[in-house]
């Protein structure tokens, strides 16, 4: 059905419009897997009279909140749908979720009449509120403390559910961050609380109908804290992190079942989300209730969910991340290399030498997200570790040259878009996201140790030091930042193999070195062919044969040339750290 409704994009020549015209903007924030954003569109959206009120009062604008995430950021809810409503000028005046067409209807009335007799008053707090907003002095950075790694355990184990694993009482989502965040201080510090966060969450999540146990992967959330109420979409970016906490549980506590959930998800990951032309991931699959609840038999007969094919450049660097973990721990090679086709895909299509887009649709758009940035530098991180090619880590650098000269805030920090001097309204202010910093300050300090470039480790801090005051605030949803803080001050081991990269020797001795589970672990390659540069940075020898130099931090602890001498070079450094 053809919707009456002439949606608008969100543009500054959107809001001029809603200008000249004296309108509020009507903004419906929606996301691709969303059923009751559908439901809302064919429902309260199409009855005639809030047809007509929309038509005569409002420019209405219809924003795709994964397409633009800087845009539902300054004015979504956090759940979809969000309607928001807008000054002309694009300044948020207030949000609601779903609405039925009589309540909409009346919300329209409302609106027209405040800003029609009230626009002025409106208008001038507006004003005085972003004035007095601009006006607060930076805070000054404090320093980063150990205790801050122990606070966001503290807020993990309070919020933890001991029942049914997860956090809170209510609508139970993964947080895989959170699990990442546990198990490494299982594997550091022995912690038991963290330990049952970690195994409590995954038994319960692969026994409830959360895990789709036919296609592979994990739904979105349930609705209710027992897991056995599924949303039934699924989201590329979650599964792929949700891969990487059974990926690295198995590696840990060694339970086949944690391998089976792994292999499930990167079933899915392969056989419906890869486009096997391009090798990139869609974005998303529909929930379609009534496939997911049949069987393997019930579903051959049906079609299967819709995709949202759009390519976004952080759940497809994600799942480059994922999938390469995937090969070295389960000894897959195949998915290395459907990893590199979609990493291929990204830089081909994605980036262009001055800029990272967030989504591909048949051309690149938006550029700039501080998050695509981070991700990809992960990415292209992991892919140098995997498969020997320290010229991986070029682009990378390039990428963080860009953040940082582009992003980085008086105050510490990166702001999460790029200055537009054409935009308006909230789209003007440039936020910083805590989680987003956290994820680009982990891929500088791994860049960093990398590219024997000290500059990247210091931005890092700094940009860590700029939430110091303030990640408490956030509870266990910061732990991504708990672990960027504990990177800091549990370095990494850093393994540093010399010798020729295509030798069978080297190649086991990667494979050794990637598929055991070490919290906060850095390997790196040097071919002396190839990497002239790096190996005089790093100050290493060359010998006949590949060797690992085995260092913590910039401390050098030991040299293995077999395996076996890795293996037991790892343990006897980790077990000492363990107990100092």
């Amino acid at each position: 059905m053809k919707h009456p409704i002439r949606w608008q994009h969100f543009e500054p020549a959107t809001l001029k419009a809603a200008a000249a015209a004296d309108r509020p903007v009507l903004m419906l924030l929606t996301a691709p897997w969303c059923q009751h954003c559908r439901d809302l569109l064919a429902t309260s959206f199409a009855d005639p009279q809030v047809v007509t009120a929309i038509q005569e009062g409002f420019v209405p604008v219809l924003v795709d909140a994964e397409r633009r995430p800087d845009v539902n950021q300054r004015y979504g809810t956090g759940g979809w749908p969000t309607i928001a409503w807008l000054t002309p000028e694009g300044e948020l005046l207030a949000h609601d979720n779903f609405l039925d067409a009589e309540t909409l209807r009346s919300r329209l009335e409302r609106v027209r009449a405040a800003w029609q007799k009230g626009k002025a008053e409106i208008q001038r707090g507006l004003r005085e509120l972003w004035s007095h907003q601009s006006e607060r002095p930076p805070a000054p950075r404090g320093k980063l403390r150990r205790e801050m790694v122990e606070d966001i355990a503290a807020a993990i184990y309070e919020k933890f559910d001991h029942r049914h694993g997860g956090f809170g009482d209510g609508s139970k989502f993964p947080h895989p961050e959170a699990i990442d965040f546990a198990l490494v201080q299982v594997s550091k510090r022995s912690d038991e609380r963290m330990r049952e966060v970690v195994t409590l969450t995954l038994d319960r999540m692969l026994d409830s109908p959360l895990h789709d146990l036919v296609d592979g992967g994990f739904f979105r959330f349930s609705r209710t804290p027992d897991w056995h109420t599924p949303n039934y979409e699924k989201l590329l970016d979650q599964n792929a992190l949700v891969l990487r906490a059974y990926l690295e549980a198995f590696q840990v506590f060694g339970k086949e079942s944690y391998r089976r959930a792994a292999e499930g998800i990167v079933r899915w990951m392969t056989t419906m989300m890869r486009d096997p032309h391009s090798g990139a991931f869609a974005g998303s699959q529909d929930g379609d209730v009534d496939y997911f609840v049949g069987d393997a038999e019930d579903r051959a007969r049906r079609q299967p969910p819709a995709l949202d094919r759009t390519v976004y450049c952080h759940a497809n660097a994600l799942a480059v991340s994922g999938l390469l973990k995937a090969a070295a721990v389960l000894q897959r090679p195949e998915w290395r290399e459907q990893a590199m086709a979609s990493l291929q895909f990204v830089r081909d299509n994605l980036t262009d030498g001055q800029s990272v887009y967030h989504y591909w649709d048949g051309t690149y758009h938006l550029p700039g997200l501080l998050s695509d940035q981070a991700h990809l530098i992960r990415a292209l991180i992991d892919a140098s570790q995997n498969t020997g090619d320290a010229d991986l880590l070029l682009p990378a650098e390039a990428i963080a040259e860009r953040a940082i000269a582009r992003h980085k805030a008086p105050n510490g920090g990166f702001f999460d878009i790029l200055h537009e001097p054409a935009e308006q309204g909230s789209m003007r202010r440039r936020n910083r996201s805590i989680l987003d910093n956290a994820t680009m300050a982990e891929s500088l300090v791994r860049l960093s140790y990398l590219s024997r470039r000290p500059e990247f480790y210091e931005e890092a801090v700094r940009a860590l030091e700029a939430f110091r005051d303030d990640y408490k605030e956030y509870g266990y949803y910061v732990a991504g930042y708990g672990r960027a803080v504990d990177l800091i001050f549990y370095e990494p081991l850093f393994l540093t193999i010399v010798g020729d990269r295509d030798s069978e020797a080297l190649i086991e001795l990667r494979r050794t070195a990637l598929a055991t589970y070490v919290p906060s672990r850095i390997v790196q390659t040097l071919d002396p062919r190839h990497d002239p540069v790096l190996i005089g940075r790093s100050g290493l020898p060359v010998e006949e044969r590949p060797v690992v130099h085995l260092t913590v931090g910039h401390q050098h602890r030991a040299v293995a040339r077999t395996p076996q001498e890795l293996l037991a070079a790892i343990d006897s450094i980790e077990r000492s750290r363990r107990t100092t």
